[in-house]
Formats: C-alpha cells, sequence, structure tokens
C-alpha cells in the first residue's frame, strides 16, 4: 500500500465512522436539471441537499440562472411564480428578483429603496446539462467546469439518462467503482469474469482498470452495440480495458483497447435531494462510439437503451437495498475487504462535510437561515 493511499485511509477513517453521514462538499459543480427541463418562461424547482433552487430560462430564451427557491418577504417558493422579462416575480405579491437575486420591484409599495433579496447560486449550461455551484460563490469563478465526457464528440452518440434514487451517493460511488458485482448482472449479461489491472490515486480523485473475460452465456444485442461486434459465451478475447475514475465529487468510466479510442465513455453524478441525503438524482451522459458503417449506431440504438436500463434497474435495486439495511441497522456494519473500495471510502469522507455542518448557506455567506437577510 503506498503512503498517500494510506494517508487517505486515514484522513477518511477520522472524519467519520459512517461514510453515510457524509455529505457531498457543495462547493463544486453539479448538475441540477437537463436544459431541455428548463423551458423557456416557466420556473423549475430543483434541490441540492437541504437547498431548494429555482432555475429560470427568460422567455426570450436568454440564459439560465439560479436563485434560492423562496421569496424574501412570505418565504414561499419563487418556483411557482412568474417570469418577467430577466426576472422573476413571486406569485403572492409580486415582488420582483433579477437573476443577481437583488429585489427590483414592490408593486404595491412604489418606494425608492428596495427590501432584502435572495441569494443568487452561479449558474451555466454545459452539453445539455445545467451545473449550478452551490457552495462558496467566490469559489465558483476560479473552478473549471467538470468535463462531460464524449457528450460534444460527433464521433458518438450520448444517451442522457438518470433519476432518483433512494440512497446516499456513495453507495452509488461504491457499485460503480467495484466491477466484482457483475455477479448481479448475471441474467442480462451472461456470467463475467472481472480481473482487477490496479490503481492510481491522488487527493481528490481515484482510478481503477479492470479487464473482463466471458465464462458462460451470450453477448445481448445492446452489449454487442456498445462495443460493434458480437462475441461468442466462453470466448476469453476482450481486450478492452475499462477504466473507473472517481474526480471527486463526479465519477468517470471508459473502455478502450489499447492504442485505439474509447469505444465508450460515461460522465456520472449523484446529486443529493433531501437533507440528509438519504436520497439522489442521478445524471449520467452516456457516450457510445459510431461504428464506421453510416446509421449503424441507430439501428442498434434501441437495443443499447434497453441494455443499459435493465443493467441501471439492478444497480438501482441493489444500492437501494443496502440504504434500506443501512437504515434498519442504524450503522454502517459493511465489512468492506477490496484495497480500491477502501481508497474510495477514504477519498469521499476526506473531500466531503459531516452532515451536521452541511446547512444552506444565506445570501450573505451565513449558514443560519433568519426570517429575513441581507442580499448579496
Amino acid at each position: 500500500m503506498s503512503v498517500r493511499s494510506e494517508g487517505i485511509r486515514q484522513a477518511g477513517a477520522a472524519a467519520t465512522q459512517d461514510l453515510r453521514r457524509i455529505g457531498l462538499h457543495p462547493d463544486h459543480w453539479y448538475p441540477l436539471a437537463w436544459s431541455k427541463e428548463v423551458k423557456a418562461g416557466k420556473p423549475l424547482g430543483v434541490r441540492f441537499a437541504d437547498t431548494p433552487i429555482v432555475l429560470v430560462r427568460p422567455k426570450d430564451g436568454g440564459t439560465v440562472f439560479a436563485l434560492e427557491d423562496r421569496c424574501a418577504h412570505r418565504q414561499v417558493p419563487l418556483r411557482n411564480g412568474v417570469i418577467d422579462g430577466d426576472g422573476l416575480k413571486c406569485g403572492y405579491h409580486g415582488w420582483r428578483y433579477d437573476r443577481t437575486g437583488k429585489c427590483t420591484d414592490v408593486p404595491y409599495l412604489g418606494c425608492v429603496e428596495k427590501p432584502n433579496g435572495v441569494r443568487a447560486f452561479p449558474c451555466v449550461e454545459k452539453d445539455g446539462v445545467v451545473l449550478v455551484w452551490p457552495g462558496d460563490k467566490a469559489k465558483a469563478a476560479d473552478a473549471p467546469l467538470p468535463d462531460l465526457g464524449s457528450a460534444a464528440d460527433k464521433a458518438y452518440k450520448t444517451r442522457y439518462f438518470g433519476r432518483e434514487i433512494a440512497c446516499h451517493y456513495s453507495f452509488m460511488h461504491e457499485n460503480l467503482m467495484d466491477m466484482n458485482h457483475q455477479f448481479l448482472h448475471r441474467r442480462n449479461m451472461g456470467m463475467i469474469r472481472p480481473r482487477y489491472l490496479g490503481r492510481r490515486i491522488g487527493e481528490d480523485w481515484l482510478e481503477i482498470d479492470y479487464s473482463f473475460a466471458r465464462t458462460a452465456g451470450k453477448q445481448s444485442w445492446g452489449e454487442a452495440g456498445i462495443f460493434a461486434k458480437r462475441r461468442k459465451g466462453g470466448q476469453d478475447d476482450d481486450r478492452e480495458v475499462m477504466t473507473i475514475r472517481l474526480q471527486y465529487p463526479y465519477q468517470k468510466l471508459w473502455i478502450a483497447a489499447p492504442g485505439e479510442p474509447k469505444v465508450m465513455d460515461l460522465w456520472i453524478a449523484y446529486v443529493p435531494t433531501d437533507a440528509e441525503q438519504r436520497r439522489n438524482r442521478t445524471f449520467g451522459l452516456l457516450s457510445v462510439q459510431k461504428p464506421p458503417v453510416p446509421g449503424l449506431i441507430e439501428l442498434f440504438w434501441p437495443a443499447i437503451v434497453w441494455f443499459t436500463n435493465r443493467i441501471f434497474a439492478e444497480d438501482r435495486w441493489i444500492v437501494e437495498l443496502e440504504q434500506a439495511a443501512h437504515d434498519a441497522h442504524g450503522a454502517d456494519w459493511n465489512n468492506e475487504i477490496f484495497p480500491p473500495l477502501l481508497d474510495l471510502r477514504g477519498l469521499l469522507a476526506a473531500n466531503g462535510v459531516p452532515l451536521d455542518a452541511a446547512r444552506p448557506i444565506g445570501p450573505a455567506g451565513e449558514q443560519a437561515a433568519p426570517a429575513i437577510r441581507a442580499a448579496e
């Protein structure tokens, strides 16, 4: 074991005895909606943990902005309001806020000095995803946007998928990083023998390599569509290497043969949607390399969607069972023995924040939430 790996494990162990009580650190860009979900002229309410946020796209189709989802007047959700030009009016009394969160109009007062506003969040769109920075606003300007894999590459066809899952985000990280669970997918993939090839680790990242061989059963047409070829059962000819990377707080997975382009490239994030972070909304961008034959990817695409839906459903089922077991025990009783998963758990703990510290941050940066707070 490397000194760096051991240090990360010790830091994670010192941070918590239960990883499921560690929240995601808010000082990162998080996907909170698909671009197509944010309609022009219609506010959309979303959440990051216990922070309600409203996304707004002006009626003229301008850039999306994000505000805390509450009116500074009576605290009712702004998602029930009305978009007014480049601003948002509360649906109760018509208080208007601009994209910076400043209150610009109280229609029944006509006063020159306006009352306090609401918090605005840094917000950008990239490759069909709306990304929001829910943490310290001052840190957002210097933080690079996440690399969303091959979604923007025309050599690939990308599927956008995900749904809300009833588990702590860390169960999702463990599930994807640990390919020793292929037995779970035996009905859809046949019997697969994974081979762990090694790992690399940093302060906020971890990479693991695997190769695979089919020992029984046949490759489905959906899997064949991803690899653009169909293999016979029992044939040990899988040259491709699967690499899975945690780049906190995101995960990536790609498959490629040595010296060849990626045949599949996945970027995925798990965004908590409740205060205890026992639920998350998964955002996945699955990019599949287009084969040389024009239109062949379209022929295979329904099978690829069917296949990936079934695999994702099995993963969702098992991680929700893990969360239910955790809740029944009242603690994390997992007895993890796979060294890369111990590294992963240490990284998640060391880079996250205890849930009792992951409170909503107000407009002025304070964690307490008084009835009326000063605008930024």
